[in-house]
């Protein structure tokens, strides 16, 4: 069912073959949206789990195996005229501005009341809260000069309302902005014909969990397994689709009934 034909889906965030933003990019690309993704690959290699130089490469020919089109970018999105300059750059490449926005990129190392920094703070907000709020602004903006057409803005957040995550500090205090955008902006934006809405996957299998982890989470999915990349994906694909049309400013917790031990 290719019914995001014709649409133009601009992800961001898409470093790693494993990740997030590159499964929302395949189930994207399948049901027959043309695809912009960014990377900054800096920030992966600085990671546990780092990231191959070529895997954004080999994602793009990928992609173009379901017959859409695809391009890619790296872009470093800490630069405050970032966001224009990806909006330039997609309209530039494809002709017209994107329909879809899915803002997956972030900033993630873990503190806490002990270990928190100004300068921690401040990397986490140049990604999280700025670069998502920004990047929402340009492509309002852009978006606004497209008649007739609908709009769809998914952000990626996390459970930090679903339970206590003080080992994340920074990481949970800008995510819970990126809620606060998404709810505050949704009557406005319908006014536009955009919807708005978040996606908090639950601990997902993207490549970041070593065996002890899997061990101590799996026992807390009643159904058995972990979250996977591709349940964000679906739940992306319905949310960018006309079926979701009636769907802005939610948050929507697709976890699998993962049992926080907070919650």
């Amino acid at each position: 069912m290719a019914f995001l034909t014709g649409k133009t889906a601009l992800v961001t965030g898409v470093s790693r073959s494993q990740g997030i933003g590159a499964a929302i990019c395949r189930e994207f690309a399948r049901k027959g949206a043309d695809i912009l993704f960014t990377y900054w690959t800096d920030y992966d290699q600085s990671m546990p789990w780092g990231v191959e130089s070529s895997e954004p490469a080999l994602l793009k020919r990928e992609l173009e195996s379901h017959k859409v089109r695809c391009e890619n970018i790296e872009l470093d999105l800490t630069a405050p005229a970032a966001p224009v300059t990806l909006l330039d750059f997609a309209a530039k490449t494809f002709g017209s501005a994107p329909d879809i926005l899915v803002n997956n990129a972030c900033y993630s190392v873990n503190d806490s009341i002990s270990t928190i920094t100004a300068g921690k703070l401040d990397s986490h907000y140049k990604v999280n809260v700025r670069a998502v709020t920004l990047l929402t602004q340009a492509f309002v903006d852009c978006f606004s000069k497209k008649e007739g057409r609908n709009g769809r803005i998914i952000n990626l957040t996390t459970g930090w309302s679903r339970g206590q995550m003080p080992d994340e500090l920074s990481y949970v205090l800008t995510k819970s902005a990126v809620e606060t955008l998404t709810y505050t902006l949704a009557s406005t934006l319908a006014e536009k014909h955009i919807t708005i809405n978040a996606i908090n996957p639950g601990p997902t299998n993207s490549g970041w969990m070593n065996e002890d982890i899997k061990k101590e989470l799996l026992p807390r999915f009643p159904s058995g397994r972990l979250g996977e990349p591709e349940d964000a994906a679906k739940l992306a694909s319905f949310l960018a689709g006309d079926d979701a049309a009636w769907v802005t400013g939610q948050v929507i917790h697709s976890e699998g009934g993962f049992r926080n031990g907070d919650a």
